[in-house]
């Protein structure tokens, strides 16, 4: 998401959402991009898979593996047994969530937000101003192959949304954990997509949101299943299905 319309902090329009299972309240979204209420997609109309049967903010410029735009990604076969060990559960309420409880963006350092390190670290020929803001580069946004060059046109998308991550166990963590869950640099949590396909998404999980681009569902899949399992967050049946299909497009 991009010094969103130019400034840091809170809020605004929809966006890197509601279309959810046993939940009941929309989550705002934020101004700098992020995870953001669905506009459009429900369940069975979207052409993805079928539905069917503590740590802190880290300000090092992580980079990804070979073949991978995302830092901290397992092979599919690590996925898949990360996937296995997860605990599966109805989605928790959504009860006194709120964006502000998740702090972000924090600061990085040399005046750059978490926002900032991420345009940096996921485009090419990056320029930076003397705020840290990105004035030139290129992008490609993982979830439609959509090639930018303009940083107003981005958002930092959360892989696992803020919401989805309070209705599958955040809502018990401490403001620590929220604040390092929404900034970690290291896993595959955080990423530059355009901002139409982050509105999209909005805080939907993968049973009833996939990206359009079907080349980028094996590393979907296994980033989606690192941070749930990183941070001992649940999933319901339908997206464990849904995660077994995308894993299942990865490369022998």
């Amino acid at each position: 998401m991009v010094r969103q319309t130019g400034v840091r902090g809170a809020a605004v329009a929809a966006v890197l959402l509601l279309g959810i299972t046993g939940c009941g309240k929309q989550d705002p979204g934020d101004a700098k991009g992020g995870d953001r209420p669905a506009v459009t997609a429900t369940p069975g109309a979207s052409t993805g898979p079928s539905t069917s049967p503590a740590p802190s903010p880290s300000g090092e410029d992580a980079k990804p593996a070979a073949g991978d735009v995302l830092p901290g990604m397992v092979s599919a076969a690590v996925a898949r047994t990360q996937l296995a060990a997860l605990t599966v559960a109805k989605p928790g309420t959504m009860a006194g969530y709120s964006r502000d409880r998740f702090t972000h963006w924090a600061e990085q350092g040399n005046k750059c937000d978490t926002r900032e390190t991420v345009l940096k670290r996921d485009g090419a020929d990056v320029t930076q101003d003397s705020e840290c803001r990105a004035v030139s580069g290129s992008w490609k946004s993982l979830y439609d192959g959509a090639a930018i060059t303009e940083a107003a046109k981005l958002d930092i998308d959360h892989m696992v949304p803020l919401a989805e991550g309070w209705r599958s166990g955040a809502s018990g963590w401490d403001a620590a954990k929220r604040k390092a869950f929404a900034n970690d640099l290291t896993r595959p949590q955080l990423l530059a997509v355009s901002a139409s396909s982050n509105r999209s998404k909005g805080d939907q999980s993968p049973d009833l949101w996939q990206p359009t681009d079907r080349s980028s569902w094996c590393q979907y899949g296994r980033a989606w299943t690192t941070v749930k399992s990183h941070y001992g967050l649940t999933v319901t049946e339908a997206e464990r299905t849904t995660l077994t299909t995308m894993i299942d497009t990865c490369a022998s």
